[in-house]
């Protein structure tokens, strides 16, 4: 018996559809910037500006005319709109990092006129301010101490205040708590500063010292942890919390084993936030501290100087010498707070959690 065997029709090749378009070469969009440049630059020498900031905002604000103008001619309006807010946001990035660029290369080319071994390694003592010599020792030890004292302070507090938060809280203190750092968050610094010393120095009696400025700079940086360590312990999946809680293990050494490893990187980028932000605190110092030209190592007795204090007084002098010192102590300033950020982030690393794949 002869079957019959139908054949399948061969469907066709798919044709492209009415959502195909014209693709933009991929140097089109350096392309455009480049011209931007040249046009911001050329309208604003027409116009008779010398000011480099206004150029570089009309060629960002033409980067993103001509964008928008191309890709709709060979894209269409939906593309277009996409490539314009990728243009935006590269706009906003570079806006932001050129101001940063600038001041980065600012202070390393000023700074570095003075800046040597023997800079880091004497302090002002018997030297006049006017005159050429000194280091900033005494400065950069005192805001080593202040810096310690304020984040053994500040951390541990801010870290359980954040647990107890995420973890345990719900209530009215909890309300309460959030309430209280988020007062606290926009305080200005010389507030804190007041509050140690109405405290502290006038209530109990006790003189300038690193330590009643650490308090202060501590103030400061409590809430900077407890919020930066609360977002952190909330991005940690309800599933691990589960699965620890599972096998029986209790709360506690669930967050102490589960969470906070988990959420390590996080927290110590949170705590080096708040490191940056106390580090170039000078009113809670001035208040607090006085500053002085002597190497004091005892941040609990008698007047000690910090980086950010003696930028603001050897520039207030106003004498060449007294300028480039302010710059180098800006510029080991900045150095401080980078490898204080390197270090961290070294010590979260290794004590993440490993995984495998």
């Amino acid at each position: 018996m002869s079957h019959a065997i139908q054949e399948r029709p061969v469907s066709a090749a798919p044709r492209r559809g009415s959502l195909s378009h014209a693709r933009l070469p991929r140097w089109t969009p350096a392309a455009i910037a480049a011209g931007s440049i040249a046009g911001g630059i050329g309208i604003g020498l027409a116009a008779g500006w010398h000011s480099k900031v206004q150029w570089g905002l009309i060629a960002a604000l033409l980067f993103v005319l001509v964008t928008f103008a191309v890709t709709t001619k060979v894209e269409g309006s939906r593309q277009a709109k996409d490539r314009v807010a990728t243009s935006l946001i590269w706009v906003s990035f570079v806006l932001a990092v050129v101001p940063l660029l600038s001041l980065a290369w600012v202070t390393i080319s000023k700074g570095m006129d003075v800046l040597d071994g023997y800079f880091l390694t004497h302090s002002m003592n018997g030297v006049l301010d006017a005159e050429a010599g000194g280091g900033v020792y005494h400065a950069l030890l005192g805001t080593i101490e202040q810096v310690g004292i304020a984040t053994l302070i500040a951390a541990p507090i801010g870290l359980l205040t954040a647990v107890y938060l995420v973890e345990y809280g719900g209530g009215k203190l909890a309300q309460a708590v959030t309430f209280f750092v988020d007062v606290m968050t926009g305080i200005p610094s010389i507030v804190a500063g007041l509050f140690i010393l109405a405290t502290w120095n006038l209530m109990l009696g006790f003189g300038p010292s690193g330590f009643a400025g650490a308090m202060a700079l501590a103030i400061l940086m409590m809430p900077v942890v407890v919020r930066s360590t609360e977002e952190m312990l909330k991005l940690v999946p309800n599933e691990l919390r589960e699965a620890s809680l599972a096998l029986g293990i209790p709360k506690w050494r669930t967050i102490l084993k589960v969470v906070l490893p988990t959420a390590i990187g996080g927290i110590t980028t949170g705590v080096m936030l708040a490191v940056a932000r106390i580090t170039g605190e000078t009113a809670p110092v001035l208040l607090l501290v006085f500053g002085t030209k002597l190497i004091n190592p005892n941040p609990f007795e008698g007047a000690q100087s910090s980086l950010p204090l003696y930028v603001y007084e050897q520039y207030a002098v106003g004498t060449d010498a007294a300028v480039a010192r302010a710059w180098a102590a800006a510029l080991v300033l900045i150095a401080f707070v980078m490898i204080l950020n390197l270090v961290a982030r070294g010590i979260a690393r290794w004590k993440a959690p490993k995984t495998s794949r």
